[in-house]
């Protein structure tokens, strides 16, 4: 593999974390934590983006969101990663696709939260995210009703697991996902944003 970036063996489970992480937190952390243990997966790698297209203010500059999140989440088995950056995709399932052809025989799996799967239809191409990894969605506050409800859920949801099967998920082909209730942290990066500017 390329200087800079991760390094996987094929076989290893890999949990994928996107975003812009502007700032990371806490309860990215808390998510990632819970999906290692409950998923049995081997890595989680925080795929820091240069910016969010869903978005229309810009976020803060990319090295220092990557510094606040190697503070955040200092573990031997979650990589801080700038690859969509490297790569110069700018959506997730570019980056996906690029990811499966450099990383043959790592069991990927993308990993969301419940407010993001509330609007997943919303990103380009998301039926192809959905049929190129399995899909792990944890339930954050507020958002648990929203996001099964929502149009994604419905038209995948004779692929959803149960969640006592979960750990099944990262050997399945995709696609498959599975909904994970987890001991809630409210913390988010918009209201830590709200509250001042972290970028000093």
């Amino acid at each position: 593999m390329r200087q800079g970036y991760p390094i996987a063996r094929p076989g290893m489970k890999v949990g994928l974390l996107g975003g812009s992480f502007d700032p990371a937190h806490e309860g990215h952390a808390h998510l990632t934590r819970e999906a290692m243990k409950r998923l049995g997966l081997d890595r989680v790698w925080w795929l820091v983006s240069p910016g969010n297209p869903l978005k229309a203010d810009p976020p803060a500059p990319l090295p220092v969101r990557m510094a606040r999140a190697r503070a955040v989440m200092d573990h031997p088995r979650v990589v801080i990663t700038d690859f969509e950056a490297r790569e110069g995709t700018r959506f997730t399932a570019e980056t996906l696709a690029r990811l499966v052809a450099l990383y043959p025989g790592v069991r990927f799996v993308w990993l969301m939260g419940a407010d993001n799967l509330a609007q997943f239809h919303r990103w380009q191409n998301w039926d192809r995210i959905m049929r190129t990894v399995p899909v792990a969605v944890l339930a954050r506050p507020g958002t648990r009703l929203e996001g099964r409800g929502s149009r994604a859920a419905e038209e995948y949801a004779r692929f959803r697991l149960p969640a006592e099967a979960a750990r099944l998920l990262p050997g399945l082909p995709p696609p498959a996902w599975v909904f994970l209730d987890m001991p809630l942290n409210d913390l988010s990066s918009s209201a830590i944003r709200a509250r001042g500017d972290w970028r000093r």
